[in-house]
């Protein structure tokens, strides 16, 4: 079983963890063993999400669009759980805070606010780079780290009305891929992660069909592969692209 996959010992940071895939992920290695550090913007929601999720969790507020606060919440976090052993690449904002109507009134890339489309990137693209810039030096001189960068699917990165989100996670998902090619022969794994569909997080609008919200994924299914990629069975596993819907199979027909 996937599920028994062991983290004891391990120290992560999840980046966006107070809520959605980023506390999923969180519970599934706590759950397993690992101690895990959450960041979110706002440091006492951050703090209240980190003691809801339980012993082995610590709540850093941090702001990942700036570089200042990012060294800061890093070494927070690095403080608390007495070092790091994987970053998990997660924070993210949707497209709900560019266009409430997404979905059902989809605009067109000219009608899109220029600072709704900054602040968008700022967070879904080059926070990936800024966390990963403190956090993978730390990796490199101990030889030894792992890194998981969350993406989403292909589709979504070109879907109509879809600017900012899709061109952001579009690029998170190339500087993945670049990380990967980078980190070759240093000891420091980088793989990507996606759920494999839309998943039931607070990113989905508010007027999304009634009749579709059963097909929403739970972000639970980011459980197993997270713990997976974690634990001592995914040790030298580098640049793979994991699907979490898809990942029992994968899986199977790795080890087979």
């Amino acid at each position: 079983m996937t599920e028994s996959f062991r983290t004891d010992g391990i120290r992560a940071l999840i980046t966006g963890g107070t809520s959605g895939l980023g506390a999923a992920m969180a519970s599934a290695l706590l759950d397993a063993g690992a101690s895990v550090a959450v960041t979110g913007r706002d440091a006492a929601r951050t703090r209240a999400a980190a003691s809801g999720l339980g012993r082995g969790a610590v709540g850093v507020g941090m702001d990942v669009r700036d570089e200042a606060d990012v060294a800061r919440g890093v070494d927070s976090a690095v403080a608390a759980l007495g070092g790091l052993d994987v970053l998990v690449n997660n924070a993210g904002i949707g497209m709900r805070t560019v266009n409430p109507r997404f979905l059902t009134d989809p605009q067109p890339f000219w009608a899109v606010d220029p600072d709704r489309f900054r602040d968008l990137v700022a967070t879904n693209l080059t926070g990936y780079f800024l966390v990963a810039r403190a956090v993978v030096p730390q990796f490199v001189s101990a030889g030894a780290g792992r890194v998981v960068n969350v993406s989403m699917n292909h589709s979504t990165m070109n879907r109509q009305g879809f600017v900012p989100y899709g061109p952001a996670r579009a690029g998170a998902e190339a500087l993945a891929r670049i990380m990967a090619a980078d980190l070759v022969g240093t000891g420091v794994t980088a793989n990507i992660l996606l759920p494999g569909g839309a998943t039931a997080t607070g990113m989905i609008p508010d007027d999304f069909p009634p009749e579709q919200r059963a097909h929403l994924l739970d972000p639970a299914v980011m459980g197993p592969p997270i713990r997976w990629l974690c634990s001592p069975s995914a040790a030298g596993v580098h640049d793979e692209r994991i699907v979490a819907t898809e990942f029992p199979t994968w899986l199977a027909a790795r080890t087979a």
